[in-house]
C-alpha cells in the first residue's frame, strides 16, 4: 500500500437496526481515528440488556480493517440504486479513509437473494459481503477481548 489510504485518517461506523415488538433493536460498531473500537448491541428480547464495549485496537487491526475496505472496492460504489431503508430495518455504513468519505444507507438484508433483485446487484453485493466480513471481524474481536458472546 504505502499510499494515502494507509497514512491518512481512517474511521468506520456501521449500524443496523429496526423497530420491533421489543423496541429499537440494533447492532453498532465504530473504529475511531484514535484506534478505539466501540461496540453496542441492543436486543430487548427476553429483557436482555444493552451490551456496550470499548477497546483500543492495535495498528495491525486497523490495517486489516482498511485492507478489507480497500479489497471490497466499496469506496467506488453509489447507493442511489439500492433499496431505501424501510419497516424491515436500516443499515448504515460510513467510512473515512484519507480524503475520501462515503456514507451508505439501505434496508436490512435478510437473504442474498434480495441482493440480486436490486437495481445495482453488483454494488449492493459488494456492500453486503463487506458488511458481513466486518461484522464477523468485530464480533470476534469483542468476544476475544471481553470473553462474552455478543451474537
Amino acid at each position: 500500500m504505502g499510499s494515502q489510504e494507509e497514512n491518512g485518517d481512517f474511521c468506520l461506523r456501521y449500524h443496523v437496526g429496526h423497530m420491533g415488538k421489543f423496541g429499537h433493536e440494533f447492532l453498532e460498531f465504530e473504529f475511531t481515528r484514535d484506534g478505539k473500537l466501540r461496540y453496542a448491541n441492543n436486543s430487548n428480547y427476553k429483557n436482555d440488556t444493552m451490551i456496550r464495549k470499548e477497546v483500543y485496537v492495535s495498528p495491525a487491526v486497523i490495517r486489516e480493517c482498511r485492507r478489507m475496505v480497500l479489497d471490497s472496492q466499496i469506496m467506488q460504489e453509489d447507493d442511489s440504486n439500492w433499496p431505501e431503508p424501510d419497516r424491515v430495518g436500516r443499515q448504515e455504513l460510513e467510512i473515512k479513509m484519507g480524503n475520501e468519505h462515503i456514507s451508505f444507507a439501505t434496508t436490512k438484508i435478510g437473504a442474498v437473494a434480495e441482493v440480486k433483485k436490486c437495481a445495482d446487484p453488483e454494488g449492493f453485493q459488494n456492500f453486503h459481503w463487506l458488511v458481513q466480513d466486518l461484522r464477523v471481524f468485530v464480533l470476534h474481536l469483542i468476544s476475544l477481548h471481553f470473553k462474552i458472546k455478543p451474537i
